[in-house]
């Protein structure tokens, strides 16, 4: 396969790139200056696109390349690949469902503790010597026992509300419909209902044009200036300057985000706020997950290339 000319849209581990360049002739797009000069260039030979999650493959690139093939994205969420414009042309799509799934969710619930027991702040504490000379640290919130809803109860929703049943907490979901393994969790069709009975509010559900801004004003000001929100999802799923006007005027209480419109570069607006935990989009990031979404970037890519069947087909 080593003839097979692949698109690298973003750089990924020292592991999955050894493999890949074993196996593929692949074409550092992130690494170009002029990047629609190197699609002119190498554009006709490429057959593949190994992309990540939140870079995806936009309708102009699937066009400069007329003997696209497949495209293997680094990730679960795929909503950053025009669908369409792959389904046109008979493009195969995948992903990489699962092998991230519980990893993903542990951050979630560890950013919840974090910030409702105020563990970033407190470290400050102790470290900024405020501990010795003004005393005990601010009090904080309860975790368990409290309410939380979790918005999509897919894979990762699902592992995040085990993961909070262990804390005896109350916890209803919204989803397209209830769903027969959650008959002890409460089931709550509008987004808004769910967020006003929330102390917690998860978003773990995929993003389409469909749930773009689902988390917006009313649901935000339903969360109350208690509440907390969590995202662990994408960022297009909550309005960001919704979000920002209720912290800063705090009719929202609290969030924690791993997902930004823009990212790496935030809205400045997050980084003047004391009610925030910002993480860099690292829910997926353990050695052991990593080396296995690699794994099977690779896999999807094979197997296409050699006529077997795609292990996690998305199209």
């Amino acid at each position: 396969m080593s003839t097979i000319e692949i698109l690298q849209v973003g750089p990924y581990p020292a592991w999955d790139e050894e493999r890949l360049n074993a196996n593929f002739t692949m074409h550092r797009y992130f690494e170009a200056s002029d990047k629609a000069d190197f699609l002119k260039e190498h554009g006709n030979g490429i057959r593949g696109i190994a992309t990540r999650g939140e870079l995806g493959a936009n309708r102009a690139m699937i066009d400069a390349l007329p003997n696209l093939e497949v495209i293997s994205v680094y990730g679960v969420g795929f909503d950053a690949v025009d669908l369409n414009a792959a389904r046109e042309r008979g493009i195969r799509v995948t992903n990489t469902p699962d092998v991230l799934t519980k990893d993903v969710a542990d951050l979630g619930v560890a950013m919840l503790l974090a910030q409702a027991r105020g563990v970033i702040g407190g470290e400050s504490w102790v470290k900024s010597g405020n501990w010795a000379s003004k005393g005990l640290y601010p009090l904080k919130s309860r975790v368990h026992g409290k309410s939380v809803g979790v918005l999509g109860l897919g894979r990762i929703g699902f592992e995040v509300a085990k993961r909070l049943a262990g804390f005896d907490m109350d916890i209803a979901y919204s989803d397209t419909g209830p769903k027969d393994f959650a008959k002890d969790w409460t089931f709550i069709a509008d987004t808004v209902e769910l967020a006003a009975r929330s102390d917690f509010l998860f978003v773990t559900l995929a993003a389409s044009a469909e749930t773009r801004h689902i988390v917006g004003s009313k649901v935000i000001e339903a969360l109350g200036p208690e509440g907390m929100l969590i995202n662990i999802s994408r960022a297009s799923n909550i309005d960001e300057e919704a979000l920002l006007d209720a912290l800063e005027s705090k009719k929202l209480g609290s969030a924690a985000l791993d997902v930004f419109e823009g990212e790496p570069k935030l809205n400045p607006r997050f980084l003047a706020l004391d009610n925030v935990l910002l993480q860099p989009h690292m829910a997926s990031g353990t050695v052991e997950t990593r080396k296995a979404m690699g794994a099977l970037v690779f896999e999807n890519l094979s197997a296409h290339f050699t006529g077997r069947p795609l292990p996690t087909p998305v199209l």
